[in-house]
């Protein structure tokens, strides 16, 4: 057993990969996450002892044990705050499904040069998020709940949580 030195944000995106991609191998998720094979390996192998998935070679997602990690844990390990206002892609609640649910004056974006929404702009969890997002709409909706639970408080954070939970379950 490898040395566990924490989780990091990418460890994140590779289990909502795991949960939004058909069975993927690591290779096939390296390339979609535009992350190196290498990075998919550590990550399910700290992923493997925080319990969060079975075995490395099966990838299968202990659920419960990743709610209890997103719902409780994320926004304090992860905090994010906004920090300005500029072009991107909409996350949090201006994002599907959140964007159908709920109404605020102000957008959360991804900032992205080519973006088409102006508003406050949140550091993704991990850099690549805008990129990746584009590629997969059920990854993107996954990593905007994400965000919302991260920023949220109150109704955003429940309703995004209950979103979230539906997804953990399949029911997509």
């Amino acid at each position: 057993m490898k040395k566990h030195n924490g989780m990091r944000p990418q460890d994140i995106v590779l289990l909502m990969g795991i949960l939004s991609l058909p069975q993927k191998n690591n290779k096939q998720l390296a390339e979609i996450l535009l992350i190196s094979e290498s990075e998919v390996s550590e990550s399910l192998y700290r992923s493997e002892y925080a319990g969060l998935i079975d075995n490395v070679k099966s990838k299968n997602i202990n659920k419960l044990a990743l709610s209890d990690l997103l719902f409780y844990g994320l926004k304090y390990v992860f905090p994010v705050r906004p920090k300005g206002i500029g072009r991107g892609i909409a996350t949090a609640h201006s994002a599907s499904p959140l964007k159908n649910m709920l109404v605020f004056d102000e957008n959360y974006i991804w900032e992205l040069e080519n973006g088409d929404l102006r508003g406050q702009i949140i550091e993704p969890l991990y850099p690549k998020f805008p990129l990746i997002a584009q590629e997969n709409e059920k990854l993107y909706e996954l990593l905007s709940l994400i965000d919302a639970i991260r920023i949220g408080s109150g109704r955003m954070a429940s309703i995004a949580k209950e979103e979230l939970q539906k997804r953990l379950n399949g029911l997509w």
